[in-house]
């Protein structure tokens, strides 16, 4: 039912005419959808009913951004898709991010050269680069080297923010001495927390793959070369068949990441299934444009933003090669 609902209102009011409008002018995303998703109950679908949510599990997740990623919807799910799994029951950011009055980002990654956030007492002091989201976050959740994690008030905060290559907006954030809240998690949790993150964005790649499918599919039957619809020729045929096969593929294995979300494999499968879908992603992207040929390149047609966003996708929270690191790690 969360599904139907879901897709029915990022069908009407996040159609593809109006991406442009949204996702490449800040803030990039729709204040107002943003607001509807909430009040349908989708962010509950993030939390355990402990935390006043009715979801939680991987496959609670696994359904939302299926829809997401299928509608190329760029409003700012990522970080309370994470944050609501992990931050305590009663912490008093949970209500607020459920409900949608309180927008809330992930800071993990620092840029290369630049060391892990430091903390003394509950002063914060560092950088924290590519917080997808961070451009309109309320709060930021922010993990330091010796592995606390800390709320920030985007307001305490510098933030430097910017959209992305493939729609969506994220922030560079400094911060210089500045007050943090102490969150009661620990490091194992802030892992499971990125392993929902991984099933999240496995999810959403899985929703852009069938979408690209099915258009390809129809602009086969509809364009015509030598007086027949090109889709008639078997060289294309084999090639659709061949990446109906790797989405299979990429759905399974993302399933068997939602089902082992918060178990004692849930390292190895997020792992395995962010390093396939970062391949199948790549692969489906370039042979869907190649399918459609020169139209696929231009911007009023769909199928170059699905595989922007692919790209991106197999970028985020690590690629495939990382994760591929961390499979062997584990083995």
């Amino acid at each position: 039912m969360l599904r139907d609902s879901l897709s029915r209102l990022l069908a009407d009011h996040a159609p593809f005419s109006r991406r442009a409008d949204t996702a490449y002018t800040a803030p990039f995303h729709d204040p107002e959808l943003y607001g509807q998703i909430a009040e349908l109950g989708v962010l509950a679908g993030f939390a355990p009913e402990a935390s006043g949510g009715f979801g939680g599990a991987g496959f609670d997740v696994m359904t939302i951004f299926e829809c997401l990623g299928r509608s190329l919807c760029t409003e700012p799910l990522l970080g309370p898709a994470m944050a609501l799994g992990v931050l305590p029951a009663n912490d008093p950011l949970v209500a607020s991010v459920i409900d949608g009055s309180v927008k809330i980002a992930i800071a993990n990654w620092e840029p290369g050269d630049v060391s892990a956030v430091g903390a003394q007492d509950t002063k914060l002091t560092g950088r924290k680069s590519v917080v997808y989201g961070g451009n309109s976050a309320d709060w930021f959740l922010v993990h330091t080297g010796d592995d606390g994690v800390f709320a920030v008030a985007a307001k305490d905060a510098q933030i430097l923010p910017f959209g992305m290559i493939d729609g969506g907006g994220a922030c560079e954030l400094i911060l210089d001495q500045t007050f943090g809240r102490l969150i009661a998690i620990n490091a194992n949790a802030w892992n499971r927390m990125l392993q929902t993150g991984l099933v999240a964005l496995c999810a959403e790649a899985v929703g852009l793959i069938d979408a690209l499918l099915e258009q390809t599919v129809e602009y086969l039957k509809a364009r015509k070369q030598f007086g027949r619809p090109i889709g008639a020729f078997q060289a294309l045929q084999h090639r659709v068949v061949d990446l109906h096969i790797e989405a299979e593929q990429a759905r399974s294995i993302t399933m068997l990441a939602a089902n082992s979300l918060h178990g004692t494999d849930a390292a190895m499968h997020t792992a395995m299934a962010k390093n396939l879908i970062g391949r199948v992603g790549r692969l489906v992207a370039e042979e869907t444009i190649q399918l459609h040929g020169g139209i696929a390149m231009t911007w009023e047609f769909p199928v170059s933003h699905y595989a922007k966003r692919l790209a991106m996708i197999d970028h985020q929270l690590g690629d495939s090669d990382m994760h591929l690191e961390h499979v062997a790690a584990q083995m």
